[in-house]
């Protein structure tokens, strides 16, 4: 695997991380993670966006633009004989003595690494099962992508994989929230429901691109506070994320659900679709 890694390209198994760096020692850093459609990243701005209101909320230098962080992007894939990618870009605290001497860290380590995406085909169904884990709060009032991610992998842990299935978690209490990777939505009567954001899950730049065209559909869309039964009674249900866009639930805990064949999601990931396509044109 190439990666890119503070300016320069290198093999994955010649990265060296120092074991004083923050987000080794304390979590100190954030990360978003996304795929490429020949050679471009869907709401590329909104992730970088994303990224830098972390960032600047813990003092985290961002030596690179945006343009820099692209090109290195398009870079990565033309290594790869041109094929699109799953990326994860990683900023971390950088180096520092033991202690939380700093208030500010200006020489983070930034890797992007790329990887092959999976192969699975759009509208590929999964099964959604609710986790006994519950979903910790957030460090700050909106949740960040951060290294700390102990409560996502503890619920993963309770999956048998996350080819085939997604967890939902549940609050202390007992709202839905979101998956262990995914944002999660449902319809009843023709009424978009998503949890709100203040149970503490992450803003997802797929979420709110999907309420977006949910608007244009001209959809009721309610954010709030649900609990599991309200979901179990939905017409169809999906969860959405940056390299699996919207993906089909069949089964939610013990109710069955249309899947794939969901007349609103076919509409909602059509849009989805086109306005890929569009951005590939532009």
């Amino acid at each position: 695997m190439l990666c890119w890694m503070n300016g320069e390209f290198i093999q994955a198994e010649d990265l060296r991380i120092s074991p004083f760096d923050h987000g080794f020692l304390y979590g100190a850093g954030f990360f978003e993670t996304f795929r490429t459609y020949e050679g471009h990243v869907f709401l590329f701005q909104e992730h970088m966006n994303r990224l830098r209101a972390a960032l600047n909320e813990y003092r985290i230098s961002m030596p690179y633009t945006d343009e820099e962080i692209a090109e290195a992007i398009r870079s990565l894939d033309d290594q790869s004989d041109g094929r699109d990618g799953y990326f994860r870009l990683n900023v971390s605290a950088g180096v520092h003595d033991i202690g939380l001497a700093p208030s500010i860290y200006e020489s983070p380590t930034i890797i992007l690494f790329r990887k092959e995406l999976a192969a699975a085909p759009r509208g590929t169904e999964k099964k959604a099962v609710w986790l006994e884990t519950e979903r910790n709060l957030p460090e700050s009032e909106v949740r960040h992508k951060s290294h700390n991610f102990l409560n996502n992998v503890r619920g993963r842990l309770e999956l048998p994989s996350l080819k085939d299935h997604e967890g939902l978690f549940l609050t202390g209490e007992g709202f839905v929230a979101e998956g262990v990777t995914s944002n999660v939505f449902w319809v009843k009567d023709g009424t978009l429901y998503t949890p709100s954001i203040e149970t503490g899950i992450l803003p997802g730049t797929t979420r709110a691109f999907v309420l977006e065209l949910a608007a244009k559909l001209g959809m009721v869309v309610r954010e709030g506070l649900f609990t599991k039964d309200e979901m179990e009674l939905a017409d169809e249900a999906f969860v959405t994320n940056a390299v699996q866009e919207l993906v089909p639930l069949s089964l939610v805990g013990k109710q069955s659900l249309p899947g794939a064949s969901g007349v609103y999601y076919q509409k909602l990931h059509s849009l989805y679709v086109q306005a890929i396509d569009g951005m590939k044109e532009g």
